[in-house]
C-alpha cells in the first residue's frame, strides 16, 4: 500500500474526473503538496494518455506522457455512464472536499454530477471546471485542444521567424497554464471555505488561462492598437536579448538596460556604439534592432559559445548557452537542484519523473507513490473509503463497472 500523503494538503481529498494534461496536470500539483487524489479511469482503456506512446517509461508498459503527470494519485476504474458507477462516485464525494474535471460542458448533468447537481448536497465541495473555453460565451461547447487554443490566443502570431509560418510553442503550454491557473484557483477557494465553510465552483477556460500569459506582447497590444511582429528570438522591447551565433553554434545574450550594454561595449571593444545615437538607449536599440543585430553577429562569432558564457558571466552580463534536453539534465545545476526524482513502480522497475519546482521550506512537495497502474487502487480505495466487502468489489468487477 502507498505511503499516507503528507504535506500541506495532507488530509484533503480530491476527487479526479480529469484525463490527458491539463486537469492531471493541476491534480498531480494537489498530489504533489499532500492531498490524496483519487483518480476515476475508464475500465479497460483508462487516461487516453496511457495509449500516448511510444515512448514507453523503460521495461514498462506506460507511456512516458501518462507518467509525467500522474504520480501521487491512486487509480480506480469506474464506468461513470452507468448507474452503479455514479452511485459510487456519490457515495465517494461524501468523503472527498474537491472535485476536479475537464468534460465537455454539460457532459456530466447526465451522470447527476454537475455543480448544480451537486453542490445542494455537498454545500462545502469545491468543483473545478478546466474546459477549453469555460461555462459560458459562445464558444463555451466547443471542444478544447492545446494547438487550437494556441492558435487562437494570439501566441502562434508572435512565434517563429518573421518571414516564417506562425508557430506553437515546443511543449503543451495551454494545457499546462489552464492546469496551474486552475490549482490556484483551487487553492484561494480552499482558503475561503476554511474562513466561511462555503465551496464553490471554479471555472477555468484554456482560452481565458491563455490570454492571461500574453503578458507584455498583449499590453504592448493593448497600448498601441497594433498587432505584433513575429520576432523570432529577438525580444520585443529589449535589444540586444536574443539569440547570435557563435564560433561552435549559437547562445543566448540577455542585455536588459542600458548600463549593462555599456558595460558589454566596454569590455568587448565596442566603445565606439555609445557615442552612436542609433546605439545610445534601449529605445533606440529597440528602433534599430535590425542594425544592433548586423553590427554584433560579427562579433559575438568570434569566440565559442562556452568562451562568451564564461566572460559574460564575470561581468554580470546575461547569457546562456541552448542545450538540447540531454545536455540540460546533465547540467551540474540542475542535477544539484534535484530536479530529476526515481520513484519505484508498481511494476518492479524505478521510474524517473521531473521534480515539482515548488520549493517549500518547511512543508517540501513530496513524492509519495509512482503514477499507478490501471486500476491499481479500486479495491483499496472502495473498501477502505466506502466499506465494501471483497464479494461486492469483485461483483463489480464481473459486471464491468470497474
Amino acid at each position: 500500500m502507498d505511503q499516507a500523503p503528507n504535506g500541506p494538503l495532507r488530509g484533503l481529498r480530491v476527487l479526479d474526473l480529469t484525463r490527458v494534461l491539463a486537469g492531471p496536470t493541476c491534480t498531480q500539483m494537489l498530489g504533489d503538496l499532500g492531498a490524496e487524489v483519487i483518480k476515476i479511469e475508464r475500465p479497460e482503456a483508462g487516461d487516453d494518455t496511457r495509449g500516448f506512446a511510444p515512448p514507453f517509461v523503460p521495461n514498462t508498459r506506460e507511456s512516458a506522457y501518462f507518467v509525467g503527470v500522474n504520480r501521487n494519485k491512486k487509480s480506480v476504474t469506474l464506468d461513470i455512464a452507468k448507474p452503479e458507477g455514479q452511485a459510487i462516485v456519490h457515495r465517494l464525494l461524501e468523503s472527498c472536499d474537491v472535485l476536479v474535471e475537464n468534460f465537455k460542458v454539460g457532459a456530466l448533468a447526465k451522470y447527476g454530477l454537475a455543480w448544480e447537481q451537486l453542490s445542494p448536497k455537498h454545500p462545502r465541495l469545491i468543483y473545478c471546471s478546466i474546459t477549453g473555453f469555460g461555462q459560458t460565451g459562445p464558444y463555451a461547447p466547443r471542444p478544447g485542444y492545446d494547438s487550437l487554443i494556441q492558435g487562437m490566443g494570439g501566441i502562434m502570431s508572435l512565434t517563429g521567424e518573421p518571414d516564417g509560418l506562425p508557430q506553437k510553442v515546443g511543449v503543451p503550454v495551454a494545457d499546462l497554464f489552464a492546469g496551474l491557473y486552475g490549482c490556484i484557483g483551487l487553492l484561494a477557494a480552499l482558503n475561503h471555505r476554511n474562513a466561511t465553510g462555503q465551496g464553490q465552483r471554479i471555472d477555468i477556460g484554456m482560452l481565458d488561462t491563455h490570454l492571461a500569459w500574453l503578458a507584455n506582447q498583449g499590453m504592448n497590444y493593448l497600448a498601441t492598437g497594433e498587432n505584433p511582429p513575429r520576432l523570432g528570438n529577438q525580444h520585443p522591447n529589449i535589444v540586444p536579448y536574443q539569440v547570435f551565433p557563435t564560433a561552435d553554434g549559437y547562445m543566448v545574450l540577455s542585455v536588459g538596460n542600458d548600463p549593462t550594454f555599456e558595460r558589454f561595449c566596454k569590455a568587448f571593444g565596442q566603445e565606439q556604439l555609445l557615442s552612436d545615437p542609433r546605439f545610445a538607449t534601449n529605445a533606440k536599440r529597440v528602433e534599430n534592432r535590425q542594425l544592433v543585430t548586423d553590427t554584433l553577429t560579427p562579433l559575438m562569432r568570434t569566440r565559442t559559445t562556452t568562451e562568451w558564457v564564461e566572460k559574460l558571466e564575470a561581468l554580470k552580463i546575461g547569457c546562456g548557452p541552448i542545450n538540447t534536453l540531454e545536455q540540460v539534465f546533465a547540467d551540474p545545476h540542475v542535477q544539484a537542484r534535484g530536479c530529476v526524482v526515481e520513484m519505484p513502480h508498481a511494476s518492479g522497475e524505478t521510474v524517473k519523473v521531473i521534480a515539482n519546482p515548488v520549493r517549500l521550506s518547511a512543508t517540501p512537495p513530496a513524492y509519495n507513490s509512482a503514477p499507478p497502474l490501471l486500476g491499481q487502487h479500486t479495491a483499496e480505495v472502495l473498501g477502505g473509503v466506502l466499506g465494501m466487502g471483497e464479494a461486492e468489489i469483485a461483483a463489480l468487477k464481473e459486471k464491468g463497472i470497474t
